[in-house]
């Protein structure tokens, strides 16, 4: 069962991981290009250009406006759930506690109970599997009969 949890976590590691790194290379590429835009050299542009710059950077002011508002409700939402499951793992406790007492009364009785008072039929027990059980009562060999020895 650790192996399956262990796998599972990699999985989800390694998902993660993944998307991130990708994010990363969006927001990478897009501050690239947002540098260039800013690093054009304006000034000398004619008026109609710049009015075309004032544009575009309203468009990418509402963008990162947009990117900004949802990141917070992603980062609330990731708060609320990581608060709810820390609810639920302590909600859990009481009966994760009880299980593992109620191994441990198990074991302790396995381990400790007298088994002399407890007879198992012995077609039960273990010890002799290959052969059938015996059904007779236990009673003494029957007698060998001898035979006559011939006279000479």
């Amino acid at each position: 069962m650790k192996q399956v949890f262990d796998q599972f976590l990699k999985f989800l590691h390694e998902g993660i991981s993944a998307i991130f790194r990708f994010v990363e290379l969006i927001w990478t590429w897009s501050v690239d290009q947002i540098s260039k835009l800013m690093a054009a050299p304006w000034q000398e542009w004619p008026l109609w250009k710049q009015v075309l710059l004032l544009l575009i950077l309203a468009g990418v002011a509402w963008a990162r406006y947009r990117v900004g508002r949802e990141l917070f409700y992603a980062g609330a939402a990731i708060l609320s759930a990581f608060a709810h499951l820390l609810g639920v793992l302590v909600r859990t406790l009481p009966h994760v506690m009880l299980a593992g007492i109620i191994a441990l009364g198990g074991a302790w009785l396995i381990n400790h109970l007298d088994n002399s008072p407890l007879r198992m039929p012995t077609w039960l027990q273990a010890s002799d599997q290959s052969s059938p059980p015996d059904n007779r009562q236990s009673s003494p060999p029957p007698p060998q009969q001898t035979s006559p020895q011939p006279q000479k």
